[in-house]
């Protein structure tokens, strides 16, 4: 057991390394397009599924309420937590179209969409990301798996380094963390 810890522990890092050494102006390039939208008087969407839809609520509980110190509440909105949208617009459109009917109805120009899948090939999350577009958007896209389809569509992307799921959610937490806490310093 006590191998299984360390080795989940060495991998971590490791890929905290590379994020480190090769990753950090692209953590920037996100907090400054966060920081620019939010100072605009607009908002940050969030969506993914499953681990991804739970950082998404992280994230934007971090943005909304506060990260380190006391400040103004900053706009943001998971949209994975509306349990009678998820379900009506899933019976009603499909899956697939559960989150990309809410940019378009939540999401205005110059929002930023913030679409999390570690695969970077969740259909309902790159639908997201093709609405916002659509609507003037900002998109960002947080992978891992060298991006999948969803890299390639968004405006600026992070791609873990990594194939391993838990691994991946580990890094976009740690990314998301450094964009709350650059976004608060440079906003409050």
């Amino acid at each position: 057991m006590r191998k299984v810890v360390i080795a989940a522990l060495k991998e971590s890092i490791r890929i905290k390394q590379e994020i480190l050494d090769r990753q950090v102006d692209e953590i920037l390039q996100i907090a400054v397009l966060v920081e620019r939208a939010l100072k605009r008087g607009k908002k940050i969407l969030l969506c993914g599924n499953g681990g991804s839809a739970a950082d998404s609520q992280h994230i934007a509980a971090e943005l909304i309420g506060r990260f380190q110190k006391e400040r103004k509440s900053f706009a943001a909105i998971a949209l994975t937590t509306n349990t009678s949208n998820l379900t009506a617009l899933g019976n009603d459109y499909g899956y697939e179209s559960v989150f990309a009917r809410q940019v378009e109805g939540l999401g205005q120009k110059g929002d930023v969409l913030i679409a999390i899948s570690t695969s970077g090939n969740s259909p309902n999350v790159i639908r997201a990301v093709q609405q916002a577009k659509k609507g003037g958007l900002k998109t960002v896209s947080l992978t891992g798996c060298k991006g999948g389809k969803l890299a390639r569509l968004t405006d600026l992307s992070f791609i873990a380094p990594s194939n391993n799921t838990a691994r991946i959610q580990e890094a976009h937490i740690s990314m998301a963390h450094a964009v709350c806490e650059l976004v608060e310093k440079n906003l409050s």
